[in-house]
């Protein structure tokens, strides 16, 4: 089955056809000859907010596994037979879904797309105790070196845990804990394949330099004789109440570089108008050197070296709001914080101006276009409209929306979300200055 996409206004000229095997998968095609490569993109239906206490961190090291080898593909030989064809290849894991992806040359496709579906239909047949511990190993490394043992590394973690309460699905991020990553097993990891793994619970695009007729038999050859899985469960309940209503607050006294405000600020989940309005107010606020944020704090008050505000859209759970600043030497955070409440209270009260909301929604469109401009990009994008809000098409004029946001819009959304009752915050303090104080502390004692 399937039906092709006219191109749409504000699509760019950018068309996509779907597609739907007998065993549930969903396919995506877009056409795109410029240049001779062709990207295949693959979400499943499983992220981090799938899992129960106690085995989290299982998405994650599933995608880890993936790369261990199938029934026709032993060992490393996923990476080898892509990269020996002059292919790139990598995977990701999120709160809200596990993707996999290829970009080859077009006349590898076929290769792609073969190893793409031995490891949907036969991963089990190779997946034993040695392969487990190998990639638990990797992914309890990986925590170490990129969240437990450098600067601020654990910051994302933390200031989720904040920002979702005890229980709520979205409490703990895709990385997963030390203790829960051990106990693990080799049964757990199977089961969790069964489970998601399944082309009724995938995407599928495919996009460049391909003959859509035949890609779509290539498909049909490799993935159709792989069976659904009906077992399944819905993800929890991600939904809060609109505001925290109080202020979350951790201080962290670690071995940093600088004190640091972090803040995580409850805002409309994505695909709604209201969190492209919010999109718009980030990217004034603190999205580049030309924001209200940096201008403030980096040139004129010169009491920060870096500050940004960036979005982090969430579908199943109210997006945050991510507010990251970093001091400059011997600012306190206090001075910082007030100084950030009260920008935040001025766009509240009187809104961007015309300027600003011409310069942040060039911005966005520019990324937009940046993702899009690429096979991969586009291939992505497709899957993830397809998976989180069930139609791919509206990855092709996503851009539209954003831009019809209003200046009326986007001061709403700031006054009624961006305020200090409706945010989790990071405070970091540095060892080093915990020290000087301590030593001047024993110093002016030994004067006396």
């Amino acid at each position: 089955m399937g039906h092709t996409a006219t191109a749409q206004a504000g699509s760019g000229g950018l068309t996509a056809t779907e597609h739907r095997l007998a065993n549930g998968l969903r396919v995506v095609l877009s056409e795109d000859h410029l240049t001779p490569v062709a990207a295949v993109c693959l979400w499943y239906d499983v992220g981090s907010r799938h899992e129960v206490k106690g085995r989290t961190g299982l998405a994650h090291l599933f995608e880890h596994l993936m790369f261990q080898g199938s029934a026709s593909v032993p060992g490393n030989g996923h990476f080898e037979l892509v990269q020996g064809a002059g292919g790139s290849l990598n995977g990701t894991t999120s709160f809200e879904r596990t993707n996999y992806f290829e970009t080859m040359p077009a006349h590898q496709l076929e290769l792609a797309l073969w190893l793409e579906a031995d490891r949907m239909g036969s991963l089990l047949a190779a997946l034993d105790e040695e392969s487990m511990e190998n990639q638990r190993d990797v992914v309890k490394n990986e925590r170490r070196q990129r969240y437990d043992n450098v600067p601020y590394g654990t910051a994302f973690e933390k200031l989720t845990a904040l920002a979702y309460p005890e229980g709520h699905p979205y409490h703990h991020t895709p990385i997963g804990s030390m203790a829960d990553l051990d106990a693990a097993s080799l049964e757990d990891a199977r089961a969790f394949f069964r489970t998601y793994y399944a082309p009724n619970n995938a995407v599928l695009s495919v996009v460049g330099d391909i003959d859509p007729e035949q890609t779509l038999a290539w498909i049909e050859k490799y993935f159709g004789t792989i069976p659904a899985h009906d077992g399944k469960q819905s993800p929890r309940d991600g939904s809060l109440p609109e505001v925290m209503g109080g202020q979350l607050r951790e201080e962290i006294v670690e071995e940093v570089p600088a004190r640091a405000l972090m803040a995580a600020y409850r805002l409309p989940h994505d695909g709604t108008r209201e969190c492209d309005a919010a999109d718009v107010a980030l990217t004034i606020l603190g999205g580049g050197e030309s924001s209200r944020l940096h201008n403030r704090l980096v040139r004129r008050d010169q009491s920060a070296v870096a500050a940004g505000f960036g979005l982090l859209r969430l579908a199943g759970a109210p997006s945050l709001g991510w507010l990251d600043v970093k001091t400059s030497s011997g600012v306190e955070v206090p001075a910082i914080e007030a100084a950030v409440d009260e920008e935040l209270a001025r766009f509240a009260a009187e809104g961007p101006t015309a300027e600003e909301m011409e310069r942040a929604q060039a911005q966005l469109e520019r990324e937009w276009l940046d993702r899009l401009s690429t096979v991969a990009g586009r291939a992505d994008e497709l899957c993830r409209y397809a998976v989180l809000f069930g139609d791919p098409q509206l990855a092709l004029t996503a851009v539209r929306r954003v831009l019809d946001v209003t200046a009326e819009e986007v001061q709403a959304v700031a006054a009624a979300r961006l305020r200090p009752d409706n945010r989790a915050v990071l405070v970091y303090e540095p060892l080093s200055a915990e020290s000087d104080e301590t030593d001047e502390t024993e110093n002016e004692g030994a004067e006396q």
